[in-house]
């Protein structure tokens, strides 16, 4: 017997050699490939050209390294032998083209070579260039196509109806082609163009995927499908679609991931969701769904992830689903950016795979409860109404990476020992509660993955020395505590450390040389400012502001040359000279130093600062002329020079067009004199016509650092603590300024606030005025004005502030609009005005303009008093004229027509006595 099977193996063995030889022998003698197939593939090589950036998303998204693949296929080889080309071994025709990340750049048109491949299977375009094509008639030809990939690949245009009658067809993908919209079958009857047909109208019943995401053009409503589909992952996030799910999404019962989120929809869960009993993955996030949950969910064993997030969802949580004991898998629980109120549920705690679980923005209340198991790695429940301690098992969670629970009502004492467990935590923010924190002596080595510390807005008081990520920690922020020192700054790889509004005291702690941002504004800091600031290479933003410093500034604050574009010194007492020295290609965009005791020049190095936005040298003691140099900045906005000892003329500028963006200029307080500078005043082009609609409203500044300012209005200092970007404001009051207000302030009629009291101004307000419909506030007391005050200025219907006291105005106030809120206070020491709301009535001629006062008197070219002194003269003469007449009987002419008019007379009274005799009788 052993014998028998020793010659069958080695019979088995020859033979297999023979074989494997006459197949070798085979494919080095024979091409597959048949030469009409390899000749379009070399044709449609040829209709691109070859570019990298074309598949730069290739590397970015899909993960993959591009390169050019067509770059391989040479004439007179095996086509089937090429990158990206598979055939079939039998008969040699191409099946599958994989030609994704290949670098091509061009236009497929409806006769490319492409589409001469019946048999093919497979095709991936995705990630090239091809400039906008159409998804033409060509493709429909692929009859026996099972997959296509036409995704990130700018196609665009209407998609032909035939690729819906491939029934052959498993996966389509045309993810991230914004220009691409379906075509319906019979637009006669669909009507709608560039819409996604009903599903009754795409006959792919072996359609297993279908992506569409990335659309934003791609309009349509959630399709009715038939019973017979075979769809296992539909994709339509990011699309246009809109409306409410249909009942028929009971019908997907092989479906295993449906994400419909960022989207339109609208309406309720239905309840025929409960029927999708394969289903993994469930995001309808980014809609606009509302409502209460119903209880669909009980059914759903194999969900892993369930996204409701970004909707208007409301009532509670739904305590069904905790009925759920076979979600063994639900490991990621999105809610975040609803309406949820009451507690959070218990079985949200029992989930023995949970993951990540995201509550963020709801209104949820109650305690925090104690979770069961360690597998979570983030737990986001934020900006919600939670009271109570953290609960102890969050410190058991071996796992945690993340923990966000700001915004909350969370109190009682945190023991930097509990976060001992927490090696992997990378993020923990815990700020806007009222939490308090105390140290242990061996809690200096926690938490060795941590990245990010947020602690601001608690009841942490007292030393802080929780030296926590020594070696990891990149953002901390510790402001609006009572923290009022610090053991050390320990952390080397620091890049922000915000320390404002707390109670630290003594010398400024010098910031790690890494630092980019750092804030200790709003302290008790003082003494003066170590040149070793200066080491902080890396500093972008440094604030200081609202401390008692003193001292000199470190002349080597100006020299910064890398990243510093915000230095904020406001409210210190530092005196001496601003630093003189400025080196070009410095990045400074806010310069603050408002509130101290500075003197000497405005240093004139500041006109190489090209990317300074926020100039201010308010309230110090700087003695200098008008800076007019500075018009030359491209992107200055606001410049603040108020309270100090500038003086002379304002004069004129060399430059042609200076302070083009200039919107917020603040003279006050100072000793300019002359007349108001007219030729600056016509070059703010940034305060005309402003079109508020088409612009985004922002903050001045950026995510790292938004600027601040002081505005006076009516005499009292109001703080912005954010400087809107269509916040506009003149401010020349208490100088020396004296002759007229120029017309050309009308001009700018983006203008929100004007102040040019306590002056020396003459003449009338400006018609122009009128023009100014933005104006909020307007300040024109304490001058030598005079003339009556515009009655068009009840047009301005923004005008809140208005003060014209202490000039010499007469007349009627005007009356409507606005002015009917103004009080007395407005137009105080003026004795000649009247009207409400004074107590002194106007006369008649107080009360009509000029104007009407002409029109009453002489209105149609004559003047009434006239007229009639003209009447009774002329009676007189005509009578004495007309006795004349009859007594001497000439002229002839004259006599014979009245004594024929009063023949007729004669004869009309006597007829109307004879009828009226007639009538009684």
């Amino acid at each position: 017997m052993s014998e028998h099977l020793l010659l069958c193996f080695l019979f088995c063995l020859s033979f297999s050699q023979l074989l494997l030889s006459s197949c070798f022998s085979f494919s080095n003698s024979t091409k597959i490939c048949p030469h009409g197939q390899a000749l379009a593939l070399l044709q449609f090589k040829q209709s691109f050209s070859i570019d990298n950036s074309s598949s730069w998303k290739c590397d970015y998204y899909g993960g993959t390294t591009s390169y050019p693949k067509t770059e391989y296929w040479k004439e007179g080889s095996d086509c089937c032998s090429w990158d990206g080309v598979s055939c079939d071994l039998v008969t040699g025709h191409v099946i599958e083209l994989d030609l994704s990340c290949s670098w091509l750049s061009g236009t497929i048109h409806s006769n490319s070579t492409l589409f001469r491949f019946p048999h093919l299977q497979r095709l991936n375009l995705a990630f090239n260039d091809f400039n906008w094509s159409s998804v033409s008639t060509g493709f429909g030809r692929f009859s026996s196509l099972m997959h296509l990939n036409l995704s990130y690949s700018r196609f665009s245009g209407l998609i032909s109806p035939e690729i819906s009658h491939l029934s052959n067809l498993v996966s389509l993908d045309l993810t991230m082609n914004s220009g691409a919209e379906f075509a319906p079958h019979d637009l006669s009857e669909c009507g709608l163009h560039g819409r996604f047909p009903d599903y009754h109208d795409i006959h792919l019943p072996k359609l297993e995927l279908l992506e569409l995401w990335g659309n934003p053009n791609l309009n349509g409503t959630f399709p009715r499908f038939s019973e017979n589909n075979s769809l296992i992952d539909l994709v339509l996030s990011s699309t246009n679609f809109s409306g409410e799910l249909q009942a028929s999404i009971t019908n997907l019962k092989s479906l295993q991931i449906l994400d419909l989120s960022n989207c339109q929809f609208s309406g309720s869960i239905p309840a025929s969701l409960k029927n999708l009993t394969q289903i993994s993955s469930l995001s309808l996030n980014g809609n606009h769904f509302s409502g209460k949950i119903p209880n669909v969910f009980y059914n759903l064993r194999n969900l892993i992830s369930l996204d409701l997030s970004g909707n208007n969802f409301s009532g509670q949580i739904p305590p069904s689903i905790g009925n759920l004991t076979n979600l063994y898998d639900l490991s990621y629980v999105y809610l975040r950016y609803n309406l949820f109120n009451g507690t959070i549920p218990s079985w949200l705690y029992t989930l023995p795979s949970l993951v990540e679980l995201d509550l963020r923005h709801n209104k949820l209340t109650g305690h925090i409860g104690e979770f069961q198991f360690d597998s979570l790695e983030k737990i986001d429940l934020s900006m919600n109404e939670l009271h109570g301690s953290i609960p102890t098992s969050i410190f058991e969670l071996v796992n945690l990476s993340s923990l966000y629970l700001f915004s909350n009502n969370l109190s009682g004492v945190l023991e930097t020992s509990k976060f001992e467990k927490l090696i992997n935590l990378a993020y923990l923010d815990l700020s806007n509660n009222m939490l308090s924190l105390t140290t242990s002596v061996h809690s200096n080595s926690m938490l060795p993955h941590i990245s990010s510390l947020d602690l601001s807005h608690n009841n942490i008081s007292g030393i802080f020395s929780w030296n926590v990520g020594k070696y990891t920690l990149f953002y901390m922020n510790l402001s609006y505590n009572s923290i009022s020192g610090f053991e050390m700054l320990p952390w080397s790889r620091m890049n922000t450390l915000d320390l404002h509004s707390n109670l630290l005291q003594g010398p400024l702690p010098t910031p790690p040389d890494s630092t980019f941002f750092f804030s200790v504004s709003h302290n008790k800091l003082s003494g003066e400012i170590s040149p070793l600031i200066c080491k902080a290479s890396s500093m972008g933003i440094l604030d200081l502001s609202h401390n008692n410093f003193g001292g000199m500034l470190p002349h080597c604050l100006g020299n910064f040359v890398g990243y510093l574009s915000v230095l904020n010194l406001r409210r210190n007492q530092f005196h001496g000279t601003i630093p003189q020295t400025f080196l070009k290609g410095n990045s400074i965009r806010t310069l603050d130093f408002n509130g101290n005791q500075f003197e000497g020049l405005v240093p004139r190095s500041l006109i190489i600062c090209r990317e300074l936005e926020v100039l201010d040298l308010g309230n110090n003691k700087i003695n200098d002329t008008f800076p007019y140099w500075l018009g030359a900045l491209p992107k200055l906005q606001v410049l603040v020079l108020r309270s100090n000892h500038f003086h002379g003329h304002i004069g004129f500028s060399k430059i042609k067009s200076p302070f083009m963006r200039l919107r917020i200029i603040d003279l006050a307080h100072n000793d300019f004199e002359g007349d108001l500078p007219e030729m600056y005043l016509r070059s703010l082009k940034a305060i005309m016509n402003i079109d508020e609609g088409n612009m985004t409203r922002e903050y001045m500044g950026d995510d790292n650092y938004q600027d601040s300012m002081m505005v006076t209005i009516k005499g009292s200092e109001i703080e912005f603590v954010k400087i809107l970007n269509t916040f506009t404001t003149i401010d020349f009051s208490s100088n020396k300024f004296q002759g007229v207000i120029p017309e050309c302030i009308g001009n700018l009629n983006s203008l929100r606030g004007l102040n040019l009291s306590h002056n020396y101004l003459t003449g009338h307000i400006p018609l122009s005025f009128k023009n100014l419909k933005m104006l909020e506030s307007l300040d024109l007391s304490s001058n030598k004005l005079s003339g009556r005050i515009p009655q068009e200025l009840t047009s301005l219907t923004f005008l809140e502030v208005l003060n014209l006291s202490q000039n010499h105005f007469t007349g009627f106030i005007p009356q409507g609009s606005q002015f009917q809120t103004f009080g007395n206070d407005s137009y105080y020491g003026n004795p000649r005005l009247c009207g409400f709301p004074l107590s002194k009535r106007c006369t008649t001629d107080e009360v009509l303009e000029p104007s009407q006062k002409i029109e009453t008197e002489f209105e149609s070219g004559f003047d009434w008093k006239i007229t009639l002194i003209g009447y009774g003269c002329g009676l007189v003469s005509g009578f004495s004229l007309g006795c004349l007449i009859f007594l001497s009987g000439k002229p002839e002419w004259l006599v014979w027509i009245i004594d024929k008019n009063i023949h007729k007379m004669i004869v009309r009274n006597k007829m109307s006595t004879h009828r009226r005799g007639t009538r009684r009788s």
